[in-house]
């Protein structure tokens, strides 16, 4: 089946988690709100076009390659905020109209931030039938994004070329390999000879219920858990999120 296959790399990612209070953490790896965000950003659908928004998630199935988790950095935040009671009194389109209170109005709030470090993945996307853009489409906003990429904060710009590429594979994980090959193949053909290209290995891969909890023939590989992860979009306007289950297999056992 057709599969576009894209990489993910960055000095700094953060995937958000369910956040309560002043801890605010990140996942090892990209989730599915995380990668629809970062295709419609790159199509330029705006957040708050809920028809988009809604015929683009339910348009295409997503898994990842997980590379590395990287390591954990935590940032230690704080930021300056008026009260909800002022910022209902007055318009807040900008960062500097929530500040253009007297100091003396304003509150700090502390909270602690979490980061991978140094983290990599491999995204994969399929089409289901009611799909609003075709894989190829997919592909050319990947290279010209019409807003800007991150993952998962705007502190965290893309590293590497996504290098976006469509692949007709089996399995998810023949797709996986062959498009580290082809990764690899082109490296070799621009990097000095005496340099080898650092083709990391996929640990694991992650899949959601709409690939089937244990169907070879479509991920290649058997999962070894199930969890419950809320990463669903209800809406963005209102940063809703529902319950799904997601499916891990561990390719690199330690």
């Amino acid at each position: 089946m057709e599969t576009l296959i894209f990489q993910l790399q960055a000095p700094l990612s953060s995937w958000g988690e369910v956040a309560v209070g002043e801890y605010r953490p990140s996942a090892e790896y990209p989730s599915q709100s995380a990668i629809q965000g970062l295709l419609g950003a790159a199509l330029g659908i705006a957040r708050d076009d809920d028809a988009a928004q809604t015929a683009f998630r339910t348009g295409y199935r997503l898994a990842v390659g997980v590379l590395s988790q990287g390591r954990l950095l935590r940032d230690y935040h704080t930021a300056q905020v008026p009260s909800r009671t002022d910022l209902k009194k007055r318009p807040h389109a900008t960062r500097r109209d929530e500040l253009s209170l007297p100091k003396a109005d304003l509150n700090t709030i502390l909270s602690s931030r979490d980061y991978r470090q140094d983290a990599a993945a491999l995204v994969a996307v399929q089409a289901v039938a009611n799909a609003p853009y075709s894989l190829a489409q997919l592909t050319e906003a990947l290279k010209k994004p019409k807003f800007v990429l991150y993952l998962g904060r705007k502190s965290c710009p893309v590293a590497v070329p996504l290098h976006p590429r469509v692949l007709s594979a089996e399995t998810i994980n023949t797709a996986f390999s062959d498009y580290q090959q082809q990764l690899t193949d082109l490296w070799r053909q621009q990097l000095p000879k005496h340099i080898e290209p650092n083709n990391l290995a996929v640990r694991k891969m992650v899949w959601g219920d709409d690939f089937g909890a244990d169907d070879l023939s479509v991920m290649g590989v058997e999962r070894d858990l199930s969890i419950t992860r809320k990463d669903q979009v209800i809406t963005r306007q209102g940063w809703q999120f529902a319950d799904r289950s997601e499916h891990i297999a561990l390719l690199v056992k330690e």
